[in-house]
């Protein structure tokens, strides 16, 4: 009985967390991308105050924040956005996160918000920092996966998002 107990454990601890289920995207190429936004980051917005709105969201919801760090320069960051706009993607994007687009310029303004979390900029925009409602980062090692995104599939940026939904 001690050996089955140890080889159930031991399965349950090699076993992957259950992921959800990206959407299934139809568009295959970035190429294809149907352009939504060109200016994804409010230049104006008070930063602060959305990121806390988006918490009380989180905390009442029970998601997830994504805090989206970016500036309208980057082509990533308007490829990532118009990603968020696919018609797949808005019902899982509002299901799974309270997202918030933080304006950080040339990693000039808001600067305040990635060094809360400990997030280094130099790594690449958009960084996509996932937060608990209760302000514990999930993705502290991974936000920076997607500064490339104009060279990704879009169902590999629905997959690497779905691996931070809760």
């Amino acid at each position: 009985m001690k050996r089955f107990a140890f080889f159930a454990a031991a399965l349950l601890i090699a076993a992957p967390a259950l992921a959800v289920q990206a959407p299934k995207l139809k568009l295959d190429s970035i190429a294809n991308l149907p352009v939504v936004t060109m200016k994804p980051y409010d230049e104006s917005a008070d930063a602060e105050r959305d990121l806390a709105a988006a918490f009380a969201r989180a905390r009442k919801r029970h998601t997830r924040v994504l805090i989206d760090m970016g500036g309208n320069w980057c082509g990533d960051c308007v490829v990532m956005a118009n990603i968020f706009e696919l018609p797949e993607m808005k019902p899982f994007m509002k299901a799974h996160f309270e997202v918030v687009s933080v304006d950080t310029g040339r990693k000039n303004k808001n600067m305040q918000i990635p060094a809360r979390y400990g997030v280094d900029l130099n790594g690449g925009v958009p960084a996509m920092l996932v937060v608990t409602a209760d302000g514990e980062p999930v993705n502290p090692k991974e936000l920076s996966a997607l500064e490339d995104a104009r060279h990704m599939t879009p169902q590999a940026l629905a997959d690497w998002l779905a691996k931070w939904a809760k």
